[in-house]
């Protein structure tokens, strides 16, 4: 993570802070353009370690709408670590989301908003043929899941970082 955070300032963000140990980070950008952003660090990232890494940005408002948007809001206060949320490269179309649903046979339930894919495993997540490849080739975009409790976790930083 210190070595994204100084890629990140390296390039000129701002305030740059890593959150866990999963990718996630918080900066200020005057980027004009969150995709020409991920752009631009998808080519930093290859070109300092080698290796090709999709960025999803979401601004402060977007990571809050997406917040409020859980269609499985009680799920989540009772089993925050079977709610995810999947932040998609693209939003799905209508006929994408429903291909996904129809190709899970267990008792998973997913549902689209915008750029967002909320996932419901009420048994086990681990075990679960509900995977990130089965969600990606459905829905024909790259995406990055998070449980519950780090999207919490990451508007609660969101929320200090704006005070």
């Amino acid at each position: 993570m210190a070595e994204l955070r100084d890629m990140l300032t390296g390039i000129g963000l701002a305030g740059v802070r890593t959150l866990l140990q999963s990718g996630n980070a918080i900066f200020e950008s005057g980027a004009k353009s969150a995709s020409d952003l991920e752009r631009k660090l998808e080519r930093e990232t290859e070109k300092r370690f080698g290796h090709q890494v999709d960025y999803l940005i979401r601004t402060a408002a977007e990571w809050t709408e997406a917040l409020a948007a859980n269609p499985f809001s009680a799920e989540a206060a009772l089993h925050p670590a079977r709610v995810v949320a999947m932040f998609l490269k693209a939003a799905p179309d209508e006929d994408r989301v429903t291909a996904l649903r129809a190709a899970i046979a267990g008792p998973e339930i997913v549902r689209a908003h915008g750029r967002v894919l909320y996932a419901y495993y009420p048994i086990d997540i681990g075990n679960s043929k509900v995977t990130m490849n089965l969600i990606e080739r459905q829905l024909g975009t790259r995406g990055s899941a998070r449980n519950w409790n780090t999207v919490v976790k990451i508007a609660a930083v969101l929320k200090e970082s704006a005070a």
